[in-house]
């Protein structure tokens, strides 16, 4: 099992930077978020159409790579976290992870005896295809290694934030915008004052329990904004988005070239 770099980037008191996969992942896709210095990529299974099959793929290209390969599983059930797992990747995220009892499903089927429940199938990918002679010590370095990530997506997630946020094993809470302002009824509205106020709860119960506050802004603008709120995860946009901004300033850039 490689070294979680996400992890290690969070000890040394650092912002963890990554990049979300969701419509082009690829072997090249490994080595350009390398070169990039990204520090973890995660790739969605929830908004997306990867296959597990696609994940095998993803997490053999990321072993080559100093990037920590991450998931977004499709909703709260054992064989998708515990699969994913044992298929190589480093962190798991849980979309709309509503209230305590959601958060401890989560870590009990992602982690092994004694935090959860989580199957012991060694010598294949997780574990680079290599025996290992002390299962026990394999089990306490993958619990420590492994990242798990709740979604604040909902009204009921903030209300029940402090129970959701001390469950061990969570490492990370993550406001996910979009379904968060639309629990409250104001799709969108990132600057309206009821958003904000959970943005803040969201922030200041991470900080007390010592976590990681993530979030995915669609810019700078906006990332610079929530870092100071006090996200100190941050994963910068999705491959579609940056790749449709890229040809599109790109395409009406030459166009107008051809008018001259």
């Amino acid at each position: 099992m490689k070294d979680n770099r996400f992890k290690a980037v969070r000890t040394a008191g650092k912002v963890p930077v990554g990049h979300m996969i969701s419509e082009f992942p690829s072997a090249a896709l490994a080595g350009i978020l390398d070169v990039a210095d990204v520090d973890f990529a995660l790739v969605d299974m929830e908004h997306a159409g990867l296959t597990a099959e696609r994940l095998a793929d993803f997490c053999a290209w990321f072993r080559g790579s100093s990037v920590a390969p991450f998931v977004r599983v499709p909703q709260l059930q054992y064989h998708f976290i515990a699969r994913a797992l044992d298929l190589g990747v480093l962190g798991v995220m849980m979309p709309n992870v509503r209230n305590a009892a959601q958060a401890r499903e989560f870590v009990h089927a992602a982690k092994y005896a004694p935090m959860g429940d989580r199957g012991l199938g060694l010598g294949s990918a997780h574990s680079g295809f290599r025996p290992m002679p002390d299962p026990v010590a394999y089990m306490a370095y993958a619990n420590e290694n492994t990242t798990l990530i709740c979604q604040i997506e909902s009204r009921e997630a903030v209300e029940d934030l402090e129970n959701i946020a001390a469950t061990p094993g969570v490492d990370v809470i993550w406001v996910g915008h979009w379904d968060l302002s639309q629990s409250y009824g104001i799709p969108g509205q990132f600057d309206n004052p009821i958003f904000l106020d959970a943005v803040k709860r969201v922030v200041e119960v991470g900080q007390k329990h010592n976590l990681g506050i993530g979030v995915q802004p669609a810019n700078l603008t906006m990332a610079e904004r929530w870092m100071g709120y006090g996200f100190n995860v941050i994963s910068y946009r999705t491959d579609a988005a940056l790749y449709q901004e890229a040809i599109t300033t790109g395409v009406a850039g030459v166009r107008k070239l051809a008018e001259k």
